[in-house]
């Protein structure tokens, strides 16, 4: 109930009032008279007000107007009524509990609980399974409409409509077929690429030579052997101070012992993986199987290692004689260089 204070709302008080924020709230009929005289005396508009207290326009004039219905909850309202007071130099505490008289939360009791009705959805599903079949069946079939208007029916092959004669005049009667023409030839294969000089230093005879007629017959070249290919780790020393590879070709293990017995490599290789031999190293080269080693010498194949036990200078000379014997082949092969000047 709002405090009777014998006073008018609408009558206009002495400057005396508005010194004390404790009697505008205490004098006026209702909260929202005394809001209203209060922002009235300011000469603010609502809008300032709700700028300045970040409420909402509509709040602030249904407390105002004593429209508590308009309100969100008690708790947010009575925030919103110590804030408006506050703007307005009014005592916000006492704003607050004229609030809570004015506007009593009164307790909610237990409500039913809302959410569809069994019952009405019990009635409605008829209506939404048909409309669901009939939906379903609109679309089977449509497009089973379309399919069948897009079938045609096989037309007879063109052969069978061909007339008789080809031309004016008596039909040919019988008519022969010649022998089918061979296929064109495949035009995307590429000419065969040449390099350079590989067939001079493969034959030991320049193609270009034997074309002019300088060279009457090329000597038979010797036939080139499989180049070392290494397919795993290799060990021992660098490819530039060594001349013999030993590669295995299956696990197999291999010992390298100096002349002092000293061993210099050991190992279990695993198949592509070798080892290279030092030059001038006097050592005895000690494996488990020799077929599973190969020999290769400046590089190219020698063979599978002959014995199990085989010595390491006997490897390094032949590989010796082999690089002389190859330098002196092509030495006499090209001739003697050009004297220069």
């Amino acid at each position: 109930m709002p405090l009777d204070a014998g006073v008018h709302p609408d009558v206009r008080h002495d400057e005396a009032e508005w010194s004390d924020p404790h009697r505008i709230l205490t004098e006026s009929a209702t909260l929202g008279d005394a809001l209203r005289r209060a922002r009235d005396h300011s000469s603010r508009s609502i809008e300032d007000m709700s700028a300045a207290t970040r409420v909402h326009v509509r709040y602030l004039r249904a407390l105002e107007q004593g429209d508590f219905t308009a309100l969100p909850s008690q708790a947010f309202a009575l925030g919103y009524v110590r804030a408006y007071a506050a703007a307005l130099g009014l005592d916000e505490q006492l704003a607050g509990e004229r609030f809570k008289r004015e506007s009593p939360h009164a307790p909610v009791g237990l409500q039913p609980p809302t959410g569809v009705d069994v019952r009405e959805a019990r009635r409605r599903s008829p209506r939404l399974i048909a409309a669901a079949a009939a939906l379903v069946f609109a679309v089977i079939g449509w497009n089973v409409f379309q399919r069948v208007s897009l079938m045609q029916a096989p037309s007879p092959p063109a052969i069978a409509e061909t007339p008789e004669t080809w031309s004016l005049g008596s039909a040919p009667g019988v008519v022969r077929l010649g022998a089918p023409r061979a296929a064109p030839p495949d035009q995307t294969v590429p000419v065969l690429y040449i390099t350079p000089g590989l067939e001079a230093e493969l034959s030991g005879v320049d193609a270009e030579m034997a074309a002019g007629g300088e060279v009457a017959a090329a000597a038979p070249a010797a036939p080139v052997q499989r180049a070392f290919n290494p397919r795993g780790a290799s060990y021992g020393a660098s490819p530039t101070a060594s001349n013999v590879v030993i590669q295995a070709q299956r696990p197999a293990s291999i010992v390298v012992r100096m002349a002092d017995n000293r061993v210099l490599f050991a190992r279990q290789l695993a198949a592509g993986e070798s080892w290279r031999a030092p030059r001038d190293v006097t050592a005895v080269i000690d494996v488990s199987e020799p077929s599973a080693f190969t020999v290769y010498l400046n590089g190219e194949y020698e063979g599978p290692l002959a014995a199990a036990v085989t010595p390491l200078a006997g490897l390094n000379a032949r590989a010796q004689a082999a690089a002389r014997q190859t330098a002196a082949d092509l030495a006499q092969r090209t001739g003697p260089p050009p004297p220069a000047g």
